[in-house]
């Protein structure tokens, strides 16, 4: 009996090893260097310290779909839309990629004024996106230049904040804002054509907890989406130290211990995340998110420009940073607001109730307390954003 309670806890133990080999959970995890709050400081060129601190910015499907150019005058970069970065299933019209610019160029204001710098921000230095020919554009044309002069006279208090994951799709607290928070949080918005509105009325989130799930839904029922995500889910540790973007398990909270043998698992019997299991695992913990959110907020646009989309991004870095500071965290569930023809019922329905007078919901977000923390997500290396020309 010994011998077969011995050679029980051996197997077991093979199994085990099994898993965690396959998940690479003896790995370096290179992808979250970048979270390291002295991780700029490897680099002397002050234009790459500060794309380091952008990289950490949120970005649509966690894509980060940024390129930098270094100038040959050493106060001067460009940022540009990485054509190769797009996700033109589930955003066609490029809509959240652009938002993403906005939020780099946030993150890379909030970094300059703690490390020093001022930045002038010039948008479409070169002229505007041709959308007819949209991926020659963004290989061609600067979304932003980016000038630099030393200058020590503003400190950001939000900097510390950079450096804490962006989204929280945890249930939250049943606690509502207070009109003081909310008065903070929308006093953040210095951008006239933009508005940033706070709902927590019970009304307002049984609506727009309906309009969340059914985004889910409609997105969740479509193979070609599906498959476009699953060709950015990372499985293991080894995928995502290749790629350093898209998702993975720590999309869905899971770390630790129990982040390894999901994605051993995974690697081992991919049939276990199949389409349908990932479509209703999706639907499920977006109604349990909507179950357990006391808020949500919108930044509304006057139109729906290139540069609207820009600027919405970087007033929603603002909200997240803002947020935190606060204790507060936000997700946002963006599948609504997202323009392929099977959603256009569920679009064109919050537009009508939220954005009348043909204003542009751009983000749409939960917010409130935390009921447990977001692990980190994975970054690229700022070498891998820098182009030649």
């Amino acid at each position: 009996m010994g011998i077969i309670i011995i050679s029980a806890i051996a197997l077991l133990l093979v199994l085990f090893s099994i898993l965690l080999i396959s998940s690479g959970a003896f790995m370096k995890d290179r992808y979250s260097e970048p979270w390291m709050n002295s991780y700029y400081k490897r680099y002397s060129d002050p234009r790459v310290q500060l794309a380091a601190h952008g990289i950490l910015a949120p970005s649509g499907h966690n894509m980060q779909p940024w390129q930098v150019r270094l100038d040959p005058d050493p106060k001067i970069f460009y940022l540009y839309s990485d054509p190769n970065k797009l996700v033109p299933l589930a955003d066609p019209l490029a809509r959240q990629t652009l938002i993403s610019q906005g939020t780099f160029l946030e993150y890379l204001q909030a970094a300059g004024e703690r490390l020093g710098y001022k930045l002038e921000i010039e948008l479409f230095p070169e002229g505007e996106y041709d959308e007819n020919d949209l991926k020659t554009s963004m290989k061609t044309k600067p979304v932003a230049k980016i000038s630099i002069q030393p200058d020590k006279s503003k400190e950001n208090p939000l900097y510390e904040h950079l450096f804490k994951p962006d989204t929280n799709r945890s249930p939250y607290k049943d606690k509502e804002l207070t009109s003081q928070e909310i008065k903070t949080l929308k006093e953040i918005n210095n951008e006239p054509d933009l508005k940033l509105e706070i709902f927590q009325s019970d009304s307002d989130r049984k609506t727009l907890g309906e309009f969340a799930v059914n985004g889910a839904k409609i997105e969740s029922s479509l193979k070609r989406i599906n498959e476009e995500s699953a060709n950015l889910f990372r499985a293991n540790e080894y995928q995502k130290n290749k790629y350093r973007y898209g998702y993975s398990v720590e999309g869905q909270g899971i770390s630790g211990m129990k982040k390894h043998i999901m994605q051993g698992l995974i690697t081992l019997f991919p049939a276990i995340n199949s389409e349908k299991t990932s479509a209703d695992l999706f639907v499920k913990s977006t109604q349990t998110a909507v179950d357990h959110t006391p808020a949500y907020a919108m930044i509304i646009s006057k139109d729906n420009s290139r540069v609207s989309q820009i600027k919405a991004g970087r007033l929603y870095s603002r909200f997240v940073l803002k947020s935190h500071s606060l204790g507060i965290v936000v997700q946002p569930p963006s599948q609504v607001l997202e323009e392929y023809p099977e959603m256009k019922e569920q679009y064109e329905k919050i537009h009508a109730k939220y954005a009348k007078d043909g204003y542009t919901i751009q983000m749409f977000v939960r917010i409130g307390s935390p009921t447990s923390a977001s692990p980190l997500t994975m970054r690229q290396d700022v070498g891998d954003i820098l182009r030649d020309r």
